[in-house]
């Protein structure tokens, strides 16, 4: 898993009736792109997680175009 600052983790919600939380990427710890990520949260809280299988990465237009 590869993110940039900026970009989004969904992360799906693990049982049913848990809903999907998305979180803005603001600092990348690890090296490479690599987690941990220092998130913050749809209602402003701020957490640093390292994502398990159940996360994705959505990368920003901005990083998008910087690819190609």
């Amino acid at each position: 898993m590869e993110a940039h600052t900026g970009d989004r983790l969904l992360t799906h919600g693990r049982t049913v009736g848990r809903p999907d939380r998305v979180a803005e990427i603001i600092e990348v710890l690890g090296d490479g792109g690599q987690p941990p990520y220092r998130l913050r949260g749809e209602d402003g809280h701020e957490s640093i997680m390292a994502p398990g299988p159940d996360s994705v990465v959505q990368h920003s237009p901005a990083c998008r175009g910087e690819q190609r």
